[in-house]
């Protein structure tokens, strides 16, 4: 695996430069697996789904009202048909209909052979079994054709679409029970860092409570992936790397949180050295600098900064598009939109930053947005208001009130 990290001039990898080189060192995961249908959401399709029917099968009504034949209507003049029995949806009308004959018909229901037409039943007059049709009405309409929506045989799924409740409908209108999907991915996380506190416990001086374990869970609560919490890790290079190796022989992945930028007590770049290939380590994007991506056997690997905000940050640029080529699926970019900046906001030259921003939009359709608070990669709060991201490109040194600026909702990220 090659080491980008000396392309640019300070060290650092673009981003676009780190995606690319995800893409061309991993590969999606072999396997697949039957499921059934209550199986099958977000599941991602091992290959296409054909139509094992036309649909509808039968030509039916699209509508309440009475089904005829248009070649017993009068030019200019009111019709008066005999009305001979009813279609209802799954009892139909035995046979065809003869002439200047009709049937009461419902939404759904087979419509005889030779009828080509259904009128809705709040444009007739009825007087008993006679059905009186207004003059020039509209003919061989409200048909639902055999094969109208799909033909048999024809693709109702392709390959490696991430299967949505509205797909399992499609697939149960063609009477198909189960699907092959691609198997799972094993995924295994923990943090490291002597000063992490667990929940429920007392912090003492110069603990902090463990949140990127629980950011982390949230993160990869995806049908696709099999996820294992290896807990807290201290601050020691065996214990880590130990982890690490045994880890490797079960899992597609690992992540880990802090230790990977360059203090005394980060291991991370270290231990990946030792025991496995680094691809790339640090990034020109603000928070996430510090970010480590290798393998470790045939285990992909991503150590994700200490501080929560780049965890997040880092997961959803890099861990996230990741594990989309893991499992087969197509790659999709966040949604950019361009919206009129509010606030003031602070930048250097020479990385990416993704600042946290509150997206809005006016009754006319205009798109403002406006920095969510403290953008430290430790502040939280200003996290968990934000709705979306302000990009700042790498050249940038900062924006004024009333530029124009492009933000990513986050709505659009696994």
């Amino acid at each position: 695996m090659i080491d980008y990290c000396s392309v640019n001039t300070n060290g650092l990898l673009l981003i676009e430069q780190a995606l690319q080189l995800i893409k061309e060192s991993v590969r999606p995961v072999i396997g697949n697996e039957r499921v059934t249908l209550k199986q099958a959401l977000g599941r991602v399709l091992s290959y296409p789904v054909l139509s094992p029917i036309n649909i509808p099968q039968d030509r039916n009504s699209a509508m309440d009202g009475y089904a005829f034949c248009s070649s017993d209507m009068q030019k200019h003049h009111p019709s008066i048909l005999s009305v001979v029995g009813t279609s209802w949806a799954g009892k139909p009308y035995p046979g065809n209909i003869g002439h200047n004959e009709c049937i009461r018909i419902f939404t759904g229901a087979v419509v005889p052979d030779n009828a080509d037409s259904v009128i809705m039943q709040e444009q007739i007059e009825r007087d008993n079994n006679k059905i009186i049709f207004p003059a020039d009405i509209a003919t061989k309409q409200n048909i639902r054709e055999i094969g109208g929506d799909i033909n048999q045989n024809a693709e109702l799924l392709p390959a490696h679409k991430k299967i949505s409740a509205i797909d399992i409908g499609l697939l149960a209108s063609a009477g198909i029970y189960d699907v092959s999907v691609k198997r799972k991915l094993n995924i295994a996380f923990f943090s490291t860092g002597d000063e992490l506190c667990a929940i429920g416990q007392t912090l003492q001086s110069g603990q902090i409570y463990d949140s990127n374990r629980y950011i982390l869970f949230g993160l990869l609560n995806d049908y696709n992936f099999n996820v294992s919490d290896l807990g807290v890790i201290a601050d020691d290079k065996q214990q880590i790397k130990n982890t690490l190796l045994t880890a490797a022989k079960t899992q597609d992945v690992i992540i880990t949180t802090g230790g990977a930028s360059v203090g005394d007590a980060d291991y991370i770049k270290e231990i990946l050295e030792e025991c496995g290939q680094v691809g790339f380590w640090k990034i020109a994007i603000k928070p996430g600098k510090p970010l480590a991506f290798g393998t470790i056997n045939n285990c992909y690997f991503f150590g994700l900064p200490g501080n929560p905000v780049s965890v997040i940050a880092t997961f959803q640029k890099i861990v996230a598009p990741a594990l989309q080529l893991l499992t087969d699926m197509p790659g999709k970019r966040s949604l950019s939109l361009s919206a009129t900046c509010l606030s003031e906001l602070k930048k250097q030259k020479g990385r990416q930053e993704y600042q946290r921003g509150i997206l809005t939009q006016s009754t006319s359709g205009e798109l403002f947005v406006r920095s969510a608070g403290g953008q430290g990669s430790n502040i939280m709060s200003a996290m968990s208001k934000a709705n979306c991201y302000i990009v700042l490109p790498v050249d940038s040194e900062g924006v004024l009130a009333g530029q124009i600026v492009t933000v990513e909702p986050f709505e659009t990220f696994i």
